[in-house]
């Protein structure tokens, strides 16, 4: 039978938002929806910020053609948004990284047949830092980031999650951080568009990730495109797939629905495992 185990940290898929929202005046010109979605993740944070030893995260604005572990000891800020205004791009979150930590992620990866590439130089990307910026503003937790693999294959992902799950049993916090619903297009349809059809995958979404069967939830998650609404939801994946690295870290612990808000009109929601 399988349960949630106490004696290791849950993982969390978060949506981390539209570019730099957590500084912006008129939060995107969505008060009521980044509002929710901040006391959310301060939430997490206080109720974290002392449990965590380290944290690993897993951003969707990070791909590579193998999985790269950043083993920089004080990474940098990485701006990778465009037309905002000129201050977003001098914010920080100078949160220190985890050579030793780093060195563990890429151990367990190679263990389980992986071959994985090293990197240094890249700063925190806004998947990365924007959340963790509202969450954790102190930044005083060490942070090692994980990039995700070219093609986006969601069992190769899965995969992945499942290598690094021992860490969780080590206090270390693991964030993959993405969107329930990404469509760039959908987002500027107007009407009930982008309510309805994002609704429709995000039921179907936390139906999967609420199976009791562990093996049946990976499967319907390796198939997502099956969906209703999925493409639609989601034309290119790599906003989804830093969820299929969550239920892989899951194990056999049981995933639900932990926070549901919108944001431009669409359905996002966060998925806690363990």
């Amino acid at each position: 039978m399988t349960m949630n185990s106490s004696d290791k940290l849950p993982v969390f898929f978060i949506p981390h938002g539209g570019g730099p929202w957590n500084v912006m005046d008129d939060s995107m010109g969505d008060p009521e929806g980044y509002g929710k979605l901040t006391e959310y993740l301060k939430k997490l944070g206080q109720e974290f910020g002392q449990k965590a030893r380290s944290l690993l995260i897993i951003s969707a604005h990070w791909e590579e053609p193998l999985p790269t572990v950043h083993f920089g000891e004080n990474p940098g800020m990485y701006y990778d948004y465009y037309g905002f205004p000129e201050f977003t791009y001098h914010i920080r979150w100078d949160a220190p990284g985890n050579p030793d930590l780093a060195a563990d992620v890429d151990q367990l990866l190679r263990a389980s047949g992986f071959k994985t590439a090293h990197e240094t130089g890249r700063g925190y990307d806004h998947g990365t830092f924007v959340p963790m910026m509202v969450a954790f503003p102190q930044a005083n937790i060490p942070t090692v980031q994980l990039s995700l693999v070219q093609g986006l294959d969601p069992a190769i992902h899965i995969a992945i999650g499942k290598a690094l799950e021992p860490l969780r049993s080590e206090d270390v916090l693991i964030i993959c951080s993405g969107m329930s619903y990404h469509n760039m297009r959908g987002f500027m349809a107007g009407g009930n568009y982008v309510g309805r059809v994002s609704k429709q995958f995000d039921d179907w979404l936390t139906a999967a990730i609420e199976t009791k069967d562990i093996e049946k939830r990976n499967e319907l998650l390796i198939h997502w495109k099956d969906a209703p609404a999925a493409l639609e939801s989601h034309p290119r994946s790599e906003h989804l797939v830093p969820l299929f690295v969550a239920a892989g870290a899951a194990g056999e612990d049981f995933g639900y629905k932990n926070f549901s808000g919108t944001i431009m009109g669409a359905t996002v929601s966060s998925f806690k495992f363990g």
